[in-house]
């Protein structure tokens, strides 16, 4: 019997983390304990995990400090609710076409737009890299601030002056400017979501594993190793780059049909420090920590809810911890004491298994 690798253990474990976590929620909501509160932050939980799994391609595994997350997620946002506007006004129907499609061209024009920014932005490292997107971040929400767009039987109309210059009689304005995406359908469901972060999570990990993803650890490791070998640094670096915008994008659609209503302020620097945090107490480059921390920072405001004078105090408290504890020696110890006896377990009952087999076949 072939040995599983240890690659493949913690391939299957991400995706069983996922689907088990689906699998309580659904059997907790069904017995009625998940309050209506809890039940309404699911979506954006799918959505915060996709995008801390995504800038963990970025962060941790590619080694490059971004600071314009948020921007990419905004830029899937808007476009998946123009999208879903001119498909509803098309008379298509069926809610979970209009999201797919919505999903695939937000990701596409976010990943076209990180293409098209990475180009130069990837020949820069350290500090640049990080000042330039967050400069394309606040640039991105600048953008939304002034754009207005609606839609009548004659198509699309885009103005950048006000909504009166767009020239409709009986039509729809879907963004309007600093007031952002009015009347957004609430198509957005927790199995979608649940659906899309299985897909960030295979796209990553496949990545991750593939050739392309080794060089790109390769560059993040030692750029002047990995030049000397062949590994073009820029090309390696601009691909994760354009994945993880184009997985943001598809977040952003996510989130923007969870509500009736986003505006481009929503997207700010805040949005993408809050992702990087999720990535950082997570492991940088450990997908299975970024849906972890993702998950519970997320949830853990309205968890402490019910003491609300000290909710945010509390929250800062558990963010010390996360990144304190694990480098104290006696939690240190304890995790080594646990693995040492997993393992001694492990090889028992392995061995307990080949004297069975032995017996049998005698």
């Amino acid at each position: 019997m072939k040995k599983i690798s240890k690659t493949t253990w913690s391939t299957i474990s991400t995706y069983a983390l996922v689907i088990v976590a689906f699998i309580a929620v659904q059997v907790l909501s069904g017995a009625g304990l998940i309050s209506h509160s809890l039940q309404g932050q699911l979506v954006p939980i799918c959505a915060y995990v996709c995008l801390a799994v995504s800038l963990n391609l970025v962060v941790g595994i590619s080694g490059e400090l971004s600071l314009g997350h948020a921007g990419f997620m905004s830029v899937g946002a808007f476009t998946g609710v123009i999208v879903a506007a001119c498909l509803a006004r098309a008379g298509v129907e069926a809610e979970v076409l209009i999201f797919a499609v919505s999903a695939v061209v937000g990701a596409v024009v976010a990943g076209v737009i990180g293409l098209i920014v990475g180009i130069p932005v990837m020949r820069l490292r350290g500090d640049y890299l990080a000042i330039v997107t967050l400069a394309f971040g606040e640039i991105i929400k600048n953008l939304l601030n002034i754009i207005y767009i609606g839609v009548d039987d004659a198509g699309l109309h885009f103005s950048m002056r006000d909504s009166a210059s767009l020239g409709m009689e009986q039509g729809t304005i879907i963004i309007n400017g600093p007031k952002g995406a009015v009347g957004i359908d609430k198509i957005s469901t927790f199995v979608m979501g649940i659906v899309l972060v299985l897909i960030t999570v295979a796209v990553v990990l496949n990545l991750v594993h593939s050739r392309s993803g080794r060089a790109i650890m390769a560059v993040r490791d030692n750029r002047i190793a990995a030049e000397s070998v062949g590994i073009n640094v820029t090309k390696y670096r601009l691909m994760a780059f354009a994945v993880a915008s184009a997985l943001a994008g598809a977040a952003g659609v996510l989130y923007a049909m969870n509500y009736s209503t986003i505006i481009p302020s929503q997207f700010d620097f805040n949005q993408s420090i809050l992702i990087l945090v999720y990535v950082v107490l997570g492991g940088m480059g450990n997908v299975r920590g970024s849906i972890i921390a993702a998950a519970f920072l997320t949830v853990l405001p309205e968890l402490l809810r019910p003491i609300n004078d000290y909710r945010m105090l509390l929250y800062a408290v558990v963010l010390i911890l996360v990144m304190v504890v694990p480098h104290l020696k006696v939690y240190q110890r304890f995790v080594d004491m646990i693995r040492v006896r997993v393992l001694k377990r492990s090889a028992a009952s392995e061995g307990a298994a080949a004297a069975e087999g032995g017996a049998s076949h005698e």
